[in-house]
């Protein structure tokens, strides 16, 4: 059954591009996911193992008596210190792969018509991971710098930042600084559409990770026995509950392949806005119409 195709080299105003970026995902779905997971298998399994590691060393860290006293357990002081640096690199892993084979399978789909080659999606996720890795860096810097500065001037970074990927994921001509510096450029093209793209996305994104994480909160709720009217503080140390860390652990992997959607929203803004500047899409129309009359 063929799936229907959509033409990502176009320009879309605010309601287009929302629309087909679910669009895009419904189509894809299936392919999608097994693509994703096939490239980021590895890194989601590390994330998820030190993760559980992690949140069972974390929540062993303090105790609590009857009277709701914390008490320091020292010795898994280094443990929790070390778990939490495997956890952040796990996380980075994790985030990157997810990132890179999801835009580079837009790349093939876009490049091929619909149709997705997955060598050349693995490939490419390998060899472009370091400048990924670089440009993530540059990425987080930026936004955290505008932030302390005010919430303005986050605000403007952010869509920059929201595209920079995919300049370097699409352009492989540029490099990773370049990538960062021609998003300042690009976003110029439709600034206000690409802005409140992204603040819909993030209210959506942000409903749907409280949505589920809502078994987390009713399960640890419940063993410390806030709906009974018992509230006991020695149930704090229930955060190392094998339980608990399995709902942790789902939840917080929701999220991540939650960061699916707004990644292939910001490749539908890029396309959006390098066709409203170099119109790249139209010339390739126009070719290819000369190429079928000859």
């Amino acid at each position: 059954m063929n799936r229907p195709y959509i033409e990502f080299k176009k320009q879309r105003d605010f309601g287009a591009l929302l629309s087909d970026t679910f669009t895009f995902i419904r189509n894809e779905f299936k392919p999608l996911m097994k693509t994703i997971f096939s490239i980021s298998g590895p890194a989601l399994v590390f994330f998820v193992i030190s993760m559980a590691f992690y949140t069972y060393f974390a929540g062993d860290l303090l105790s609590f008596d009857l009277y709701g006293s914390p008490e320091l357990n020292s010795g898994n002081a280094v443990l929790t210190i070390l778990t939490a640096i495997v956890y952040l690199i796990s996380a980075v892993l994790a985030l990157i792969f997810v990132s890179s084979s999801t835009l580079h399978y837009i790349k093939s789909y876009s490049e091929n018509s619909g149709e997705v080659i997955f060598e050349d999606v693995k490939r490419n996720v390998s060899q472009t991971f370091w400048g990924y890795l670089g440009l993530g860096f540059l990425k987080y810097v930026s936004l955290g710098f505008a932030l302390v500065l005010c919430f303005f001037p986050f605000l403007y970074v952010m869509v920059p930042m929201f595209i920079v990927f995919c300049i370097y994921v699409f352009e492989r001509k540029r490099g990773v600084t370049d990538s960062y510096s021609y998003s300042f450029s690009l976003i110029n093209e439709d600034f206000w559409t690409s802005i409140g793209l992204i603040i819909v996305l993030f209210i959506l994104m942000y409903i749907l990770s409280i949505v589920f994480s809502i078994p987390t909160i009713i399960y640890t709720y419940a063993k410390m026995g806030i709906f009974s009217g018992e509230i006991d503080p020695s149930n704090l140390n229930s955060l190392n509950d094998p339980f608990y860390i399995f709902l942790n652990v789902i939840s917080t992997l929701f999220s991540i392949l939650l960061n699916i959607v707004s990644i292939v929203a910001s490749a539908l803004v890029y396309f959006h806005l390098n066709e409203k500047r170099n119109f790249t899409g139209t010339y390739e129309r126009i070719s290819n119409i000369g190429q079928i009359e000859e």
